[in-house]
């Protein structure tokens, strides 16, 4: 069923993907982002051909944004601060563009008598010392980063508007998703550190964080299959691999694909990479595995795929 779907974070790099996927198959996509982040290029094709109505709006700007929702069916809501080592810098970054943006999101459905929502959670809000693989009943969530704390206040005002407006919700905990067009994280750092340096690699922490990796493109498609598939009120799913991939397989891997098998690598010790930072997730996916979904890549082959394509996107 085709529908009039609004995709906040649009032009970012999950954003982007799942408008191609929103595309693709006939919905009318309109797409809101402030290009903080996202990248226009990315969907410029679309908003050509006409398939994409886009508005550059913060969603900061409870104003602007409100009449963007009349008519709209579905809201996927993916717009964040992509970058969780900023919040320990700007310490209100994560509450103006997560909890704020989240709250605006869900008044402007329902003033708009939109009823359902998607959004894009993380599986940080599970704290440190989850069980792995973390299902999705573990609680409590006790995040220790402040964009896990903006990811679980925004899953609480989801709640709250299901509960007292009658929204429905689809919630998603991603596991670190990559892939062609990241714009950050641990494998675009280090191609654009072997890039300016071909001989060394720092590499924050002891190598020995370990963590499961998602290809977008499993990704948006796990996303609209739980949708299609799953009807209660609120829906609550855990998105990754099968498996984890450390720090140290990728800085090899990226030394490898980059040909710069001569850098030495250097770890600046620690067991984390940054405050906030959790060495050790790996989510639970069998809710994911019994709806029918499979994960085409596992964490290592999403991480060399990635490199590979962020090497040419990077290094031309």
């Amino acid at each position: 069923m085709f529908m009039r779907a609004l995709v906040t974070g649009g032009a970012g790099f999950i954003g982007s993907h799942l408008v191609d996927r929103l595309v693709s198959r006939g919905d009318e996509v309109l797409v809101v982002d402030n290009l903080s982040s996202g990248v226009l290029e990315f969907i410029q094709g679309h908003i050509d051909s006409g398939a994409v109505d886009f508005h550059q709006v913060d969603l900061k700007d409870l104003e602007s944004l409100k009449p963007l929702l009349n008519g709209v069916e579905m809201v996927y809501h993916l717009a964040a601060n992509p970058d969780i080592r900023l919040g320990t810098r700007i310490t209100d970054t994560d509450l103006k563009e997560g909890t704020i943006a989240t709250y605006n999101v869900l008044e402007s459905m329902r003033l708009a008598n939109v009823e359902k929502i998607a959004f894009a959670s993380s599986s940080v809000v599970y704290g440190e010392n989850a069980p792995m693989p973390t299902p999705e009943n573990h609680g409590p969530c006790l995040p220790i980063s402040l964009y896990g704390a903006s990811k679980q206040a925004g899953e609480g005002l989801i709640g709250s508007w299901v509960g007292t407006f009658g929204l429905q919700a689809w919630i998603f905990r991603f596991a670190n998703i990559i892939g062609e067009r990241g714009t950050h994280g641990v494998i675009f750092d280090f191609i654009h550190k072997l890039k300016a340096d071909p001989s060394r690699l720092e590499v924050l922490g002891n190598g020995l964080q370990e963590k499961s990796y998602m290809e977008v493109g499993d990704c948006v498609d796990a996303i609209l299959h739980v949708i299609d598939n799953t009807d209660e009120r609120i829906n609550l799913y855990n998105l990754g691999s099968n498996d984890t991939c450390s720090v140290r397989n990728i800085a090899a891997i990226v030394v490898r694909e980059t040909g710069c098998e001569g850098a030495s690598i250097e770890y600046t010790g620690g067991d984390r990479g940054w405050a906030g930072d959790i060495p050790k997730a790996m989510l639970a996916i069998n809710r994911l595995k019994e709806l029918g979904f499979k994960v085409n890549y596992d964490s290592e082959e999403a991480v060399a795929h990635t490199a590979r394509v962020l090497i040419q996107e990077i290094m031309g």
